[in-house]
């Protein structure tokens, strides 16, 4: 989700605060003190980010969700890279996601450029992603270049459409809810000033935002409209204010730091 470039309650608040519209809360229950924790592009400290390696580690560390960053390739299928193109990856190749096939994006060493011990990361395809989360850590779908239906249609048969929040708005909002009432949209209104538009014609169970956007009266009408708020974060400086508003979650890019941060404001 991040442009440029985060998700947390009380227990017993999570229920009221997690009732959604029709009845489609996230099933999922947060682990550490009532607030989400959004990997972003994975656990990706020192890691290679959006590989199963940086998802692998967002699961040791008790992340809930883990961010997907999906794209097609040439050939129809859905990998997880952030950039259009692959030279913030690699020094192998030049060009867009879309005009490489998934055995070409395969051969491709984007593991090198964070250590040596990397060089044999490979771009991961959306499959490999959801096997290796399965029954273990949530997806965070961001919708980047993809197509809606071949994404719910692999979640589906793995039964994780209910385990999956979907980062999109606009037509593919509205082809996602036609394609799979049970799934999650998760739509971001921008500022302020366009967030009871959202709530009243989309009706969402959750909402995205950014920190640069929130504030406390934000998370105060999304709660108000039974939707959850899943907030990208601004750094570790921004989760005392989101935490004293109650967001529902943050994605961040140091998920083991805010699991921990989480565990001790639970101790106390």
């Amino acid at each position: 989700m991040k442009r440029t470039g985060g998700l947390v309650l009380v227990l017993p608040m999570l229920c009221v605060l997690a009732l959604a519209v029709d009845g489609r809360a996230i099933p999922r229950e947060p682990r550490q003190g009532g607030v989400y924790v959004v990997a972003h592009r994975g656990a990706h400290e020192g890691i290679p980010e959006n590989t199963l390696a940086a998802y692998a580690k967002a699961i040791e560390v008790g992340a809930d969700f883990v961010e997907i960053d999906t794209r097609a390739t040439k050939d129809g299928h859905i990998v997880s890279m952030h950039n259009g193109t692959v030279e913030a990856y690699t020094k192998d190749a030049k060009g867009p996601v879309s005009g490489f096939t998934l055995a070409e994006l395969k051969a491709l060493d984007i593991g090198s450029r964070v250590g040596p011990e990397w060089k044999n990361e490979r771009v991961p395809e959306l499959g490999e992603i959801l096997d290796l989360c399965k029954g273990k850590i949530g997806i965070y779908v961001d919708l980047k270049a993809a197509p809606v239906d071949q994404i719910v249609k692999m979640l589906r048969e793995r039964g994780m459409e209910r385990d999956a929040v979907w980062y999109t708005g606009g037509s593919n909002l509205i082809k996602l809810k036609e394609l799979c009432p049970e799934c999650l949209p998760m739509p971001d209104p921008g500022a302020e000033r366009g967030l009871q538009r959202l709530l009243d014609t989309a009706k969402p169970n959750a909402v995205a935002s950014d920190f640069k956007n929130l504030t406390q009266s934000f998370v105060e009408t999304c709660h108000k409209n039974n939707a959850v708020v899943i907030v990208d974060d601004g750094g570790p400086e921004s989760w005392a204010p989101m935490l004293e508003w109650k967001v529902d979650g943050i994605q961040t890019d140091q998920p083991a730091a805010l699991v921990k941060r989480l565990q001790e404001r639970g101790a106390k």
